[in-house]
């Protein structure tokens, strides 16, 4: 497609496609998602695999009682929990806040050809 492009030659959209595809497909905007809540985010993060992995350890320490081992366990758990948890609540405002500045609609140049 390169090959046959030529600058000189080449056309834009004219008003009446520019208009169809502005009420076709609408804007050229990002989606906007739904943010997050802090809940959900918490759920995220103590539904994975591994934190649960490394609690059941910490019960274990616990069981046998190795208060130390678990609390150092536990400790450590809580401190991955934070920096897991902590990033996401941040990002919950970030993309709306970063997309919409560098979101653009065309209104385009009809003297342009």
């Amino acid at each position: 497609m390169a090959k046959n492009f030529d600058i000189n030659t080449a056309q834009g959209l004219s008003e009446a496609e520019a208009a169809k595809r502005l009420q076709d497909v609408g804007y050229n905007e990002l989606p906007s998602s739904k943010p997050r809540t802090i809940l959900a985010i918490a759920w995220e993060v103590v539904k994975e695999p591994m934190f649960l992995l490394l609690v059941a350890g910490g019960l274990v320490y616990l069981l046998l009682g190795d208060l130390q081992e678990a609390l150092m366990l536990l400790g450590f758990v809580l401190v991955v929990m934070g920096i897991t948890f902590f990033p996401g609540t941040q990002d919950r405002t970030s993309p709306g806040v970063f997309a919409r500045p560098f979101q653009s609609t065309c209104s385009g140049n009809p003297g342009w050809r």
